[in-house]
């Protein structure tokens, strides 16, 4: 008589998590940059002063898309998110660093994906025009149980092989992109401004994005940091359309 094995002791999240670990960013850092044009060394001087003063150049530099200033600044963040999630940030290139761990030099935990209840399941509509609505309860309930039974096979199935000596980079084909990841994200207040055109839906936006609801809730995470960091430029951001300059 053989044991039966113990269940996989998967834990399923509905979140994400975003936390900003290092900064060098504030409006002062737009401004010293855009008047060095006519201050030349004197455009330092903006780094001790008061920035409120100048939202006035912020914005028009936001508006008539002078977008190299909003570049002398640096935000780094840690986020925690499904691996389909890092696969769509990966193709925001200009401006972006990443490091992500790797499931080659590391086994990799059982935290998997599954939409929460306020999550919209269904799909209406053409490509490039469609919108998602609620599912029933009855969707809700086998989309949980799907998953989370196909997330405990896979996983039983990676771990039989690393039990038999099977290296993890080969292991880990199995593993699905609900599983959990985490990386550090380092960009500027221009390549960020540009993910968020992109990647969230805002009322106050000129051109309308259509992103995938979990890409989203990163990019409103990492908007509320850089709105603290540099909340002129945030501002000037929302008036002129949420337009990356």
């Amino acid at each position: 008589m053989t044991d039966t094995p113990e269940p996989t002791k998967a834990h399923f999240r509905s979140d994400v998590t975003v936390d900003l670990v290092k900064s060098a960013a504030g409006d002062a850092d737009v401004l010293f940059a855009a008047r060095v044009s006519t201050a030349g060394e004197q455009s330092l001087e903006e780094v001790t002063k008061d920035p409120e003063r100048s939202k006035g150049l912020i914005n028009f530099l936001m508006r008539d898309r002078h977008g190299s200033p909003f570049e002398h600044n640096s935000m780094t963040f840690f986020i925690s998110a499904p691996i389909f999630v890092f696969r769509e940030f990966m193709r925001h290139r200009v401006g972006w660093s990443y490091n992500e761990e790797s499931g080659r030099y590391r086994e990799l935990e059982p935290v998997f994906y599954v939409p929460g209840e306020s999550r919209k399941l269904i799909q209406q509509g053409r490509p490039g025009k469609y919108e998602f609505v609620e599912g029933t309860p009855e969707q809700h309930a086998l989309t949980s149980r799907a998953m989370e039974e196909s997330y405990r096979r896979s996983y039983d199935a990676y771990q039989e092989m690393l039990a038999a000596g099977v290296a993890r980079e080969v292991a880990r084909a199995v593993l699905p992109v609900g599983l959990f990841s985490t990386m550090y994200a380092t960009c500027n207040a221009r390549s960020l401004m540009h993910f968020l055109g992109l990647r969230t839906q805002h009322e106050m936006a000129k051109v309308p994005s259509f992103p995938q609801r979990e890409i989203e809730m990163v990019g409103e995470q990492m908007e509320a940091h850089w709105a603290r960091l540099m909340p002129l430029t945030h501002a000037a951001f929302n008036k002129n359309g949420r337009v990356a300059p």
